[in-house]
């Protein structure tokens, strides 16, 4: 689908409000805000009104997924299918999912491979994509490699990174942005030996929340504007909109993953909480960062610790996007504490090393632009041609990739991804990268006229991969682009 050029110059003037917001926001700092408010009443929102009462419906926490499991394999089957489901109370909503389930969830482990059946029952091609995934190029879930409705196709990831939080979408070539939007999203947990030996909060205590934005209609169905990211004001966890978690007074740890299309999350506790951010994209940090506020633009994930041993029982704790757009309701979900439990986790002082990449054998240039004249966002002057070859990195060779955003006139952020390595982040404007950006990540947000570097090692694999802008719409005007790494 193809947007008019008014719509996309009204898109990059809102996004002049999240291009505005310091990247130290998402790193560091003291969240500040209201006492906490009393519970709303009890009276379910009505579909018409999105936003205006929440903390309605309770969290829907997923179990995950069972495989099948032989010869050292885990074996799923994952149906892409239209469904009906209720997000909002009293609603039906027409979604877009993996095996009929709003948010599902894969915990796989390193060192054991996972080989997923892909069957696609939708009315639109799909291509599934392993947000974060080091695989092969034929289960990346390139555009090239879309499922037709009808067809399936074998995908295996080999799952040998070290832990982190992933997870599975849509990468068809003109398809994703809605077919994301509409709920096509899984989590996709890898664990590891290294992490289990640390002392972190564990099962039960252990939560994936997928964040999301979404608009609706008086009936209750999704309404999906390619140029709307500013209309839509209802934010969902898992589905449930602005739900609460009922939460034993301890440590949780919580995996946030940002699934929109375009929102951008600033996350804060109202009052005198703390958030201590203990992981980015590709796994652990080497510290933990406390007095955290973690900003996730699109795909991005964050791993957290909140201890609510520091409040009374019955206390109520309020979740806040601090960056939500002017109007907007900020409470993203609400924690009741409402128990006692036993603790014996705690946060270590050093948790995984990162480690360097080597000297850089090469530096790429990536500039990122919008072009008012045709309506299009470019990588280096070209927007994405699927019979082109971009870059050639070599495997086991270092680059630094100098990422530019250049759209100072009309103030449009973007997010970079890469397909197949994790990256560091070398310098931000010039200045060492903040705490929390000290990991590995797969995902950077550039804000207009900022210029990024990153270090990254391809290996492994050869074959072809993706890079691209992860504000979906910016992608699917043509900031992607392709790259053939050879051996």
């Amino acid at each position: 689908m193809l947007h008019s050029r008014r719509g996309l110059l009204a898109t990059a003037g809102a996004s002049v409000t999240l291009a505005s917001l310091p990247m130290g926001w998402a790193m560091s700092r003291p969240a500040t805000a209201a006492a906490s408010s009393p519970a709303p009443a009890s009276a379910p929102a009505p579909a018409a009104e999105p936003g205006s009462a929440p903390f309605q419906v309770p969290l829907l926490v997923q179990s995950p997924l069972r495989p099948r499991r032989r010869a050292g394999v885990d074996h799923y089957e994952l149906t892409t299918a239209e469904t009906d489901a209720t997000l909002l109370p009293g609603a039906t909503t027409r979604i877009r999912s993996f095996n009929g389930t709003i948010a599902p969830l894969i915990v796989a482990r390193r060192g054991r491979p996972v080989v997923i059946e892909q069957v696609n029952r939708l009315p639109v091609p799909f291509a599934m994509h392993l947000h974060g995934g080091h695989v092969p190029a034929d289960s990346d879930g390139h555009p090239r490699d879309q499922l037709e409705p009808g067809r399936s196709r074998i995908f295996r990831y080999p799952n040998t990174q070290q832990a982190s939080t992933m997870w599975l979408h849509d990468h068809s070539h003109h398809d994703h942005a809605e077919n994301v939007y509409r709920g096509l999203a899984a989590s996709y947990v890898l664990t590891d030996e290294f992490e289990d030996g640390l002392p972190l909060p564990k099962g039960r205590y252990d939560v994936t929340l997928q964040l999301r934005d979404a608009a609706f209609a008086a009936d209750g169905s999704l309404v999906y504007d390619p140029d709307g990211f500013r209309r839509r004001p209802e934010y969902l966890v898992n589905g449930r909109p602005r739900p609460y978690f009922e939460v034993a007074a301890r440590k949780y740890r919580l995996r946030l993953l940002n699934t929109s299309n375009e929102r951008f999350f600033l996350l804060g506790l109202r009052g005198e909480g703390e958030i201590v951010q203990i992981s980015s994209d590709g796994g652990l940090l080497p510290s933990p960062v406390p007095a955290a506020t973690p900003g996730l633009w699109p795909a991005e994930r964050s791993e957290v610790v909140v201890d609510f041993s520091r409040y009374p029982i019955g206390s109520q704790v309020v979740l806040e996007n601090l960056a939500a757009l002017p109007g907007e309701a900020p409470e993203v979900m609400r924690f009741d504490v409402v128990r006692e439990a036993d603790d014996p986790s705690r946060i270590p002082d050093r948790l995984r090393p990162v480690h360097d990449q080597g000297e850089a054998a090469l530096e790429r240039e990536v500039v990122l632009r919008f072009d008012p004249a045709t309506g299009r966002h470019l990588i280096n002057g070209q927007a994405f041609d699927m019979d082109r070859t971009d870059f050639r990195p070599r495997l086991g060779q270092t680059e630094i990739w100098k990422i530019t955003n250049a759209d100072t006139a009309f103030g449009i952020p973007h997010s970079l991804h890469i397909h197949l390595n994790h990256f560091t982040v070398v310098d931000r404007g010039g200045r060492p990268p903040a705490p929390a950006e000290a990991g590995l990540k797969d995902t950077v947000a550039v804000l207009a006229g900022e210029t990024v570097r990153i270090k990254i090692k391809f290996t492994d694999y050869s074959g072809q991969f993706m890079y691209h802008c992860h504000l979906l719409q910016h992608q699917m005007m043509g900031m992607m682009g392709q790259m053939e790494i050879t051996g």
